[in-house]
Parts: structure tokens; C-alpha cells; sequence
């Protein structure tokens, strides 16, 4: 009988060890031990949400002087009739108002937007200021249009820029509608507002349907000359013309907040609507404005500067829609502000009105801190 295969005193050690439980330094290897090892972080339990990062609270806006916006409150509050401003520091970022963003009445405040579109046109390489215009009789408007005593025969030869001139320092209705069909239109100027972002603001369409309207007419270009606007208006029947002007002061197309009105000012000064020379060339324009010499200007300390523009609405009986001057106001510090004030529907005199504003200034210069 075979004795049966021979192995080595090592084979025989490996033999034992794989019937036997394995034992290392005195301590059992469990079969637990034998599952994979995971180096991921375990999973979170159901419902479990992880924590995410909190972003830091914005920065706390600028507030305006307490005592610039109790003097603004209480000048208008007080005021007899609908009225709004706003006071923007543009070096700070702050605003005072009162009524900032109702809509009220701008008239010839617009003016400006009109400007504005030309000017983004000449950025865009799109227009000259010393591209030549010619306004014809069927261009002729109403009430202040001292360019209509130029035009005769064929019409007035002149340029972009006149017009943006005569518009601004003048406020010629003529040479603004000149200016405005040159440009495109109500709908350009509407398009350029909407592209800058400037909200709150409406234009119109264009001075005469605008003021027509606000009559109770229908426009027709016989009224543009020898007072036949005027004659047509007092034709209508006084209920007539008193429904036309409640709905204008009611809801005016070319209404606009006072807040939105320094806001977009103070853009410009900052020179995030237009170029730099273009910036240059609007803000040089409205500060030699001639007109509403009894409104912001009147109430200017000695070394203070102004660029603005002024608007004056129809009056019916004793009551006036829309009267009032937007611009930007530059210290002797070299702090500038942006100021709208904005009277829609009031029976009180000019002279009253003409005070509220000089008065929203006189606030500005002892509170601006």
C-alpha cells in the first residue's frame, strides 16, 4: 500500500491554516472585515439638505437727508393743486420726493427725450448736427414757435443742431416736431427710451395732436397760423373742452414720474446715455436755456449752476395742466443734483407756482447735508 503523496513541513503548516479559523496577533479576522472598504463620504439620510452658503445682504441704499425730505413734503403737501418732485444726488445715489412716480403732465419737458434721440443717432454715426434741414409751412405747429416768422416761400433752411437748439433754449414747438420727424418719430424716441432702460416716462405724439387733443380738437394744419387755433378752441362748447382737459390731467400720454425724470438725469451726467461729447453738448444746450427764468434759475445762490428744461401746459378757466422745470443743479463744491419738479393740475397762479419750485430749490441748498 502507497504511503500517499509526501509534503514539506511548510505545505503542511498551509494545510492546517486553510481548515482552520485564521487567527492574527490573538484577535479573529470577522467576515465583515472581507466587504469592500468605501473612501466616499457616507450619503445623506432622506430629507437631508445640505447647507448652502448665505450670500451677504446687499449694502443699505443711500438715504436722502431727513430734513431735505420733511421740507419737500410739506412744501407740496401744502401746495394747492397736483404736484410731484424728486431730488437725486448724482454723486451720492440718493432721492427725495414727493408724488415721484405719478405720472404728471410733461409737455415741453419732453423736449429732452427728443434731444437725446438725436444725439444716440450721432453716436451711432447715423446723424450730422450740421446735416441741413428745411421747414416747410406744412411743418408749422402751435402756441411758441418763434421759428415760424422764418418761414416763408419754400420754407427756412437749417440745420439738426439749430433745431436741438431752438428746441432746448427756446422751446420752439416748430423746430422740436422738425426735429422729431427728423429722427424718426414718436416711436424712435419711445425705442431709445426702452433701450436705456428708462422707465416711467412717456413721450407723446408730437406737440400738435398732444395739444389739440387736450383742446377737444381734432388737428388740422390751417391752425397753425394767424391765431386759428385759438379761435377754434374758444368755438367748443365749454363741456367740450373742460372732458378733453379732465382726460389729459387725468391720464397724460406724455406723462412721466418726477423720481424717473431725476433718475434719467442723473444718468446722463454720469454719462451712461450718451457719449462724452455728446453728454457735453446736451448738458452746454439746457444751460443756456432762456426760458423759465422765474423757476429753478430764480432760486440759485451765488457759484451754482443749472441745465434744464421747462414745460407749460394749457390752461382752462382757472386751471393750468402742467407747469415745470427739470435740470441739474451743480454746487460751488462741485456736487451736482438732479431735480424735477412737477405741477399737473392747480388753480393756483403762476406766481405760486413759479414760488413751489424756487422753494424745492432753497430745500436742496440748505439740506443737502
Amino acid at each position: 500500500m502507497s504511503a500517499g503523496p509526501q509534503f514539506t513541513a511548510t505545505q503542511r503548516a498551509l494545510i492546517l491554516l486553510g481548515s482552520a479559523p485564521f487567527v492574527l496577533m490573538g484577535c479573529a479576522v470577522h467576515e465583515a472585515s472581507q466587504q469592500p472598504v468605501s473612501l466616499l463620504p457616507p450619503a445623506p439620510a432622506p430629507g437631508y439638505r445640505a447647507a448652502m452658503p448665505v450670500p451677504p445682504p446687499p449694502p443699505p441704499l443711500p438715504q436722502a437727508p431727513a430734513s431735505l425730505s420733511r421740507a419737500i413734503t410739506t412744501l407740496l403737501a401744502n401746495f394747492n393743486g397736483t404736484a410731484a418732485a424728486a431730488v437725486t444726488s448724482i454723486d451720492q445715489g440718493w432721492t427725495a420726493a414727493y408724488n415721484g412716480n405719478r405720472p404728471m403732465p410733461q409737455q415741453s419737458v419732453s423736449k429732452l427725450w427728443v434731444s437725446m434721440t438725436a444725439l444716440d443717432l450721432l453716436d451711432q454715426g447715423k446723424l450730422r448736427l450740421d446735416a441741413p434741414v428745411v421747414v416747410r409751412p406744412q411743418d408749422l405747429t402751435l402756441f411758441h414757435q418763434p421759428i415760424a416768422a422764418l418761414v416763408k416761400g419754400d420754407g427756412y433752411e437749417t440745420t439738426v443742431g439749430e433745431l436741438m437748439r431752438r428746441a432746448l433754449t427756446m422751446s420752439d414747438n416748430t423746430a422740436n416736431d422738425r426735429l422729431l420727424s427728423y429722427v424718426g418719430g414718436p416711436e424712435a424716441v419711445r425705442a431709445f427710451l426702452a433701450r436705456r432702460g428708462i422707465r416711467n416716462i412717456r413721450f407723446g405724439p408730437g406737440e400738435r395732436l398732444l395739444q389739440s387733443k387736450t383742446a377737444g380738437l381734432t388737428w388740422r394744419q390751417e391752425y397753425a397760423t394767424n391765431g386759428r387755433f385759438y379761435q377754434a378752441r374758444s368755438a367748443l362748447p365749454s363741456s367740450v373742452r373742460l372732458a378733453a382737459f379732465n382726460a389729459y390731467v387725468a391720464d397724460p400720454p406724455d406723462g412721466a414720474g418726477a423720481a424717473a425724470i431725476t433718475e434719467a438725469l442723473m444718468r446722463l451726467k454720469q454719462g451712461k446715455l450718451l457719449s462724452p461729447a455728446s453728454t457735453r453738448h446736451l448738458l452746454d444746450t439746457m444751460a443756456a436755456s432762456r426760458t423759465g427764468r422765474a423757476r429753478l434759475h430764480a432760486a440759485l445762490p451765488p457759484g451754482w449752476q443749472l441745465a434744464h428744461k421747462t414745460g407749460t401746459g394749457q390752461d382752462l378757466l382757472s386751471r393750468n395742466a402742467g407747469f415745470n422745470d427739470v435740470g441739474i443743479l451743480t454746487a460751488p463744491d462741485g456736487r451736482s443734483y438732479a431735480v424735477a419738479v412737477l405741477i399737473g393740475d392747480t388753480t393756483a397762479p403762476m406766481r405760486a407756482r413759479q414760488q413751489l419750485i424756487q422753494q424745492v430749490v432753497e430745500a436742496l441748498v440748505a439740506n443737502r447735508g
